[in-house]
């Protein structure tokens, strides 16, 4: 691997500021079992609990929790769910006053089972999610531009993230977590100035298998040549590896106990996004991003390490680091 540059930076000094973020904001089901079901199979005994999540949420947690200023860009629905999403999103410092409610569809939500060794399988089901349109965009696009960086995901509509981007401003950062994975389209990604995947992910977009360091630097590399100017692959227990202009770098996460991993990978995007808002280099920032999700791992549900309000009953205890220091690490 290349020598790292400390000092390379993807936000301007000029740029600090805010983070927006455009993206999904559900009401997540958890489902605790002790193995996943075989097709036909029913299992039982199943221990439920109702966390608040959606790609977008959580990753607009986890920066507002290191720190960050954030607005929501988003939809819920006109309903229980959507007041109990919102009103957690604002009680962890989260500005929701550009987040809209659709009249015709339920807040999203989604269907999470965790096992035993904290690996989940996750079903989604849009809701109001699907209905934020490229108006929406339009209509906050003075928020869009002025931001430090734009975090944007693929649980919203894709014509969505891509307007979003281009009303990105000369000096805002577009950080795009391309999850759940989709084809990204060329356009987009010449505009995007992080690209943050996980190893599977990276893999499926080259159609490539996945497993390792070295396999997944070199993808980095590769998805780096599509245009956007960095590009960050998420490995789980083995940390992140990143690639920009003239270096690659990997940052090893340390050794924790897993509880869930569901809230991992948006707890690593938003400490990177907020590190980058504060004028972090990259190799910073994804050292941000590796011990916050390294972290979040200890504790349930999406939003578990942040201390979220229950939603329905949700418990978010668990012992670590709180998420400032997590993201100072």
């Amino acid at each position: 691997m290349a020598s790292i540059d400390r000092t390379a930076r993807v936000v301007a000094p000029a740029a600090i500021g805010a983070v927006v973020v455009v993206g999904s904001i559900n009401q997540d089901h958890v489902l605790a079992v002790g193995h996943r079901p075989e097709p036909g199979e029913t299992v039982s005994d199943a221990v439920l609990t109702i966390h608040a999540g959606g790609k977008g949420a959580n990753q607009a947690v986890a920066a507002a929790q290191c720190g960050a200023a954030v607005v929501m860009v988003g939809r819920v629905g006109r309903d229980a769910a959507g007041a109990a999403q919102l009103s957690a999103l604002a009680a962890q410092g989260v500005n929701v006053a550009l987040v809209g409610t659709a009249a015709q569809a339920a807040t999203g939500s989604a269907f999470v089972t965790v096992t035993p060794d904290g690996e989940n399988a996750i079903v989604v089901a849009p809701g109001a999610n699907a209905t934020l349109t490229v108006e929406d965009v339009e209509a906050v696009r003075a928020s869009i531009s002025s931001a430090a960086v734009l975090m944007v995901q693929l649980e919203v509509p894709l014509a969505v993230v891509e307007r979003a981007a281009e009303l990105a401003g000369p000096a805002t950062t577009v950080l795009l977590n391309a999850a759940p994975i989709k084809v990204v389209p060329a356009s987009l990604l010449s505009r995007v100035g992080i690209l943050v995947l996980n190893e599977h992910e990276a893999a499926a977009l080259l159609d490539q298998p996945a497993g390792g360091v070295a396999r997944a630097t070199d993808q980095a590399a590769a998805l780096l040549a599509r245009g956007p100017r960095a590009v960050v692959v998420t490995m789980g227990a083995d940390g992140a590896v990143a690639a920009a202009a003239g270096s690659c770098f990997h940052v090893p996460a340390p050794a924790v106990r897993v509880v869930d991993t569901t809230g991992a990978g948006d707890a690593f995007v938003g400490a990177m996004a907020a590190s980058l808002a504060a004028g972090a280099t990259l190799i910073d920032a994804v050292t941000a991003g590796v011990a916050l999700g390294s972290t979040v791992v200890g504790r349930p549900g999406a939003q578990g390490l942040l201390a979220a309000p229950d939603v329905g009953g949700a418990s978010s205890s668990g012992a670590g680091l709180t998420a400032s220091e997590a993201c100072e690490s």
